[in-house]
């Protein structure tokens, strides 16, 4: 076979399929190096979090990815609503958590910054959040928003 004709069989693999085999693992929106070594575990409820803040990271990643089954499952029940309306066209980009407060053994204090895009414009989500632990396992109850 010439080797004009042969080249093609081992032409280098194009942009596209080497992006493809090298793709990175997907970054957990909570800020964590990859979804599925941070919050999916969590989300998936193959895992309990540990404190209030990895509480909070995850219900910030169910949020962005949508999940309100798990936005339910991880409210208190004394202040859980009935139903999550996320607000359409919604894209979550970005959380700092500020400050971490365990109060006792069951209460903790997580302050935080969310922020978001709707239509184009950020917005930014600030808010002091309380959580109990009720039986080993961590609850979001309330948060004070900070007027923006």
């Amino acid at each position: 076979m010439p080797a004009a004709t042969a080249s093609w069989w081992h032409r280098p693999a194009a942009r596209s399929e080497r992006m493809a085999r090298t793709r990175r693992p997907e970054p957990c929106p909570c800020g964590g190096p990859t979804l599925a070594a941070c919050c999916a575990p969590l989300l998936a409820g193959k895992t309990l979090a540990g404190d209030a803040e990895t509480l909070m990271r995850s219900r910030y990643s169910a949020y962005a990815t949508g999940n309100a089954e798990y936005l339910l499952a991880t409210w208190h029940p004394t202040t859980r609503p009935q139903r999550i309306d996320f607000e359409a066209g919604c894209k979550w980009i970005g959380l700092t958590v500020q400050a971490h407060r365990r109060l006792d053994d069951d209460h903790a204090e997580v302050a935080f910054v969310a922020r978001y895009r709707i239509g184009g414009r950020a917005y930014r989500l600030t808010e002091d959040s309380r959580f109990e632990r009720v039986d080993g396992c961590w609850y979001y109850v309330d948060g004070r928003v900070a007027a923006d």
